[in-house]
């Protein structure tokens, strides 16, 4: 199916949206839909990704020259945006997109013109490598036989990527080439056993198509061993981005208004604040554990609040029972939010599932939502079991972290109420242009994910066994923000990162080493999630302020969502708050 229809709906729902739209609003409108026709069509992948399938025989060109042409593109586009300066010109969701698009536009500028991940970052290639392939396995948006072909064209492109990437990559740091070298090995396990079950269901094509997957499994083991004994001994840049660069892209990331500096402050602070309230609710529960401690322990924040985080430790899942304790927490969260009547539940389907290897390396867990033009609706709620090189004492550690307590805070996080929930509230928004659909804000989409752990909290769920794990995982957020600035622009050392995580955000040791090693593959990310929920909660306060005594929880966080994920900033703006 091609996106053609998808497009054509769009337009017609201008007509709801935009019943009064000036001659402006035209124009913008025009400017937006030729600007994401082009990202779309020379970005295959994200398009596929988004439910766009017009492209998916299609990967993205690498090369030096087709990079220019994109930025020549972006800039063009930026500059015809400047006609409308003056908001006044357009209306209704036009007057927050034309923003969002100028935005985005001046952060594919930034990256093409400074960052310049394609010289230096292996992972950027994986999206052509690995995940195109993927999404045409992953969602039934087609039957089998019109899919395969295009599983067919990508294969046949993958060598052509890795030429390119082989021609651009220049000194990644070390990290970066590690990281790439683990998930082509999941690549590799993806082109020779994870195509299986879509082409199981076209006996007819699988053997045609198997010669050539053999050649591209082959292909990419060839590239493993490229990165192996070429790459990573001249892997020798810095994976710090420094104050200039990472002051930049975190104005992008967060949308926000918020200095770094101003961000250090607000974390610090709330880190003191959160402390207090994770020793608040720790005490009860160590005077059951422990009746005959004496007043100095039980003055001790640290002490106390330790054993108990101790103790919920002893009951925690494994490599083999992480999925399957997951699914149970999810239909009893579920469960939760609608007896509570908390926030509007969807119906989209939600799986479960083991992540896939070419993906893991950078997070416990994932939610992947559909785009917003896919006609499958299933989301997956993946989650990564412990790398195979790991000690069993350091599996031990891992699970201790994520112990059956904080798996329920981590699965409201990202299914219910939180990511799975949110997206797809958001997915339904629909506007005079695909702008909002697109381009959207992750910091309010990861911070309604830690709102909500903090919204089920409050409501009760899992009782103080599982607040304290929402207060932990709050701890890590606080320390997210603290490490992604301190990392990138002021020399944190390995054993001072480990140091916050462990000994001010009582975290262990396998969760420390893993978030020690996505912070140095990320920047301006992590920033997101204590921003993302500052701006949530700032956000509810002032709704409850308004309201008074009239303010409904479910009322204001549906209405909230109903805008699709802007930054907070503009919804803000929207509840005219």
């Amino acid at each position: 199916m091609k996106v053609l229809p998808f497009l054509a709906a769009f337009v017609g729902l201008t007509v709801c949206f935009n019943a009064r739209a000036t001659p402006q609003d035209d124009k913008f409108q025009q400017i937006a839909k030729d600007y994401i026709e082009g990202l779309l069509e020379t970005h295959p992948e994200y398009a596929t990704e988004l439910g766009d399938h017009r492209f998916d025989a299609r990967l993205t060109n690498y090369s030096p020259e087709a990079l220019a042409k994109e930025l020549a593109r972006a800039k063009k586009f930026r500059q015809q945006l400047d006609a409308f300066n003056n908001l006044d010109q357009l209306s209704g969701a036009n007057k927050v997109d034309v923003r969002l698009l100028k935005d985005s536009i001046d952060n594919e500028i930034f990256g093409i013109e400074e960052l310049k991940e394609r010289e230096w970052n292996p992972l950027a290639y994986n999206q052509s490598l690995a995940n195109s392939v993927y999404l045409l396995v992953a969602r039934d948006f087609a039957p089998a036989k019109e899919r395969i072909p295009n599983l067919r064209k990508r294969m046949e492109g993958i060598p052509a990527v890795i030429a390119q990437a082989k021609a651009n990559l220049k000194d990644p740091p070390k990290i970066y080439t590690e990281t790439a070298i683990e998930q082509t090995n999941g690549t590799i396990g993806l082109i020779r056993e994870g195509l299986a079950p879509l082409l199981d269901q076209a006996p007819e094509l699988k053997k045609d198509l198997a010669p050539l997957q053999e050649k591209t499994a082959a292909a990419l083991e060839e590239y493993k061993k490229w990165l192996q004994n070429d790459l990573l001994p001249r892997s020798t840049g810095e994976f710090r981005l420094g104050a200039e660069k990472f002051r930049k892209k975190l104005r992008f990331a967060l949308a926000s208004d918020l200095s770094m500096e101003e961000i250090m402050k607000r974390a610090r602070a709330d880190l003191e604040q959160t402390q207090k309230a994770i020793y608040e609710t720790a005490l009860p529960l160590f005077q059951k554990q422990f009746p005959d401690a004496d007043e100095a322990t039980l003055r001790d924040r640290k002490k106390v609040t330790t054993a108990v985080l101790d103790k919920l430790a002893e009951q925690h899942p494994n490599d083999d029972t992480i999925v399957g304790e997951a699914q149970k927490v999810v239909k009893e969260a579920t469960a939760f939010v609608r007896a509570k009547d908390l926030v509007s539940v969807p119906d989209e389907p939600l799986e479960v599932i083991v992540m896939p290897e070419f993906r893991r390396g950078q997070g416990i867990a994932y939610c992947d939502s559909p785009g917003p033009l896919e006609k499958n609706g299933k989301t997956f709620f993946a989650c990564e079991p412990t790398p195979k090189d790991w000690s069993p004492e350091r599996k031990e550690s891992f699970y201790r972290e994520y112990n059956n307590y904080m798996v329920q805070d981590l699965t409201v996080h990202e299914a219910m109420p939180g990511h799975y929930l949110q997206l797809a509230h958001a997915n339904r928004f629909r506007g005079p242009t695909l702008v909002r659909a697109i381009f959207q804000s992750g910091t309010f989409v990861e911070g309604w994910a830690v709102y909500s752990e903090q919204f089920m909290a409050e409501a009760g769920y899992g009782g103080p066994e599982v607040k304290i794990q929402q207060l932990k995982m709050r701890l890590r957020v606080i320390c997210n923000a603290i490490l992604d600035q301190s990392i990138h622009t002021a020399n944190m050392s390995e054993q001072e990162a480990l140091d916050l995580m462990m000994k001010e955000g009582f975290q262990q040791e396998g969760e420390a080493v893993a978030k020690w090693k996505r912070a140095r593959l990320s920047s301006a990310q992590l920033s997101t999630y204590f921003i993302g929920v500052t701006e949530h909660v700032e956000l509810r306060e002032r709704a409850k302020a308004k309201a008074g005594n009239k303010f409904d929880l479910k009322e204001y966080n549906d209405r909230v969502l109903s805008f699709g994920s802007p930054p907070a900033k503009y919804v803000r703006e929207l509840l005219g708050l």
